[in-house]
């Protein structure tokens, strides 16, 4: 082996993205792979559960872990959420908090902080949105404040919206990590089946459209999936809410909004398989479903 060789091992492991909701996981998920894996919204508790993403490069092979955003837990599905979130950091090689730089420091930013105080693992501060900063200066006293807080393997400001330093993120990822051989083929961008990935495309969809109207109460199963042709798929999807009144809003005067949602959706989706896809959204009304064991295990909540 070379010289030069030595010097460029590749390297491999696991990153948790972790942070409050809304500090913008998902969005640098899918920037990072180039590719929408992880549904986005501008609202808490988005990601349910872990996400991986993967990326490969001669240099390295980052897996990515998405968790959801950290958040007091109400229900069996939020106590499950959270239980997820510290599954992710038991089991990674790097930590990559994320943190919205646009707003103040709460009590939720401490509590995140605190998550990885406990980890004790190589750790990367994110300072996301720095788009939304005027005045970059803004930024001396946060980073200020974390550096006194923990030993960071890094501190790197990045807009995950606009792309902006990115590239420097995933060399940075890839530096930190064990040498090691790849833990997925080149081809693979996530574990996740299309299956799942056409789910969360349709909530995010109901996310976006529903606003404020509608809290964190949505779920979608993939009831029916039929390949009828090479270029054509048939999709029956299932979106259970936990009342009568939010099923009405999530339909729509007219089914409008029902409409615009699958159409929506069902590019998203033809975009994701490649090829043409029917789509069909149906509304159900299951009470208290968040708290009910079985659905849970079948929206992939474990």
């Amino acid at each position: 082996m070379t010289a030069n060789s030595q010097t460029r091992e590749f390297r491999s492991g696991y990153v948790a993205l972790v942070g409050r909701p809304n500090a913008g996981k998902s969005t640098l998920l899918n920037a990072l792979i180039g590719q929408k894996i992880a549904a986005v919204s501008d609202k808490p508790q988005t990601t349910r559960f872990r996400i991986q993403g993967v990326i490969t490069e001669p240099e390295g092979q980052i897996v990515l872990v998405d968790t959801p955003g950290v958040h007091r837990p109400g229900y069996e599905m939020n106590r499950r959420m959270m239980a997820t979130v510290q599954d992710a950091l038991l089991g990674v090689d790097l930590v990559c908090l994320i943190r919205d730089a646009s707003v103040s420091t709460g009590s939720g930013d401490k509590f995140v902080l605190e998550l990885v105080q406990r980890s004790e693992k190589p750790a990367l501060l994110l300072l996301n949105k720095t788009d939304k900063l005027k005045d970059k200066s803004a930024l001396l006293p946060l980073i200020e404040w974390y550096r006194n807080e923990y030993d960071w393997a890094e501190l790197i400001p990045i807009s995950a919206l606009r792309g902006k330093e990115i590239d420097v993120l995933q060399k940075m990822m890839i530096k930190h990590l064990p040498p090691g051989a790849p833990l997925f083929g080149e081809d693979e961008l996530t574990d996740q089946s299309v299956r799942t990935m056409a789910a969360e495309i349709v909530r995010e969809k109901i996310l976006q459209a529903t606003q404020e109207e509608i809290p964190y109460v949505t779920a979608v199963v993939v009831e029916k999936w039929d390949d009828e042709r090479e270029d054509f798929t048939r999709i029956h999807c299932a979106i259970f809410v936990e009342r009568t009144t939010q099923k009405k809003i999530v339909i729509g005067k007219g089914a409008a909004r029902l409409k615009e949602i699958g159409i929506q959706a069902r590019a998203d989706i033809e975009s994701l398989i490649g090829h043409r896809c029917h789509l069909e959204l149906f509304v159900k009304v299951e009470k208290d479903w968040r708290d009910k064991a079985s659905l849970l295990e079948e929206l992939g909540i474990q």
